[in-house]
């Protein structure tokens, strides 16, 4: 059995980071952080940061990759309203109307309608591929 000394502490654990391109572990304070446009992220809680997406690399060749993959991504304002349209959906009481539902993502009825139009287009597609 091993024995500590007395008074010796253990070792620290340092957090990681994980990069959002090749998935390399690395020290937090490493990390090169920051937001490109992308119309299919919306924030859990801060509609500030919708039609951003925080990114996490190991260094600045990385980040700069992705970030010119995220530039070559169309945006498309009807993705951004219909992930938040999913994310009232998915959290918080159930929406009946559209006034309810346009009040909670902060879409006027036209965006709403351009949204769901768009949304079932695109899962129509799917099914159609499958």
């Amino acid at each position: 059995m091993w024995k500590r000394r007395k008074g010796a502490r253990p070792a620290r654990i340092l957090p990681l980071e994980l990069c959002d391109l090749c998935a390399a572990t690395f020290p937090q304070d490493e990390a090169k952080r920051g937001y490109v446009p992308d119309s299919s992220s919306v924030h859990p809680t801060n509609d500030g940061y919708d039609g951003l997406r925080a990114l996490t690399t190991c260094g600045d060749e990385h980040f700069e990759e992705l970030r010119r993959q995220y530039l070559r991504r169309p945006y498309v304002q009807e993705e951004l309203w219909a992930a938040k349209i999913t994310r009232v959906l998915t959290t918080g009481p159930p929406t009946l109307t559209m006034d309810q539902l346009g009040c909670r993502t902060g879409l006027h009825e036209p965006e709403l309608r351009r949204a769901i139009a768009w949304h079932n287009e695109r899962m129509r597609r799917y099914a159609a591929e499958e």
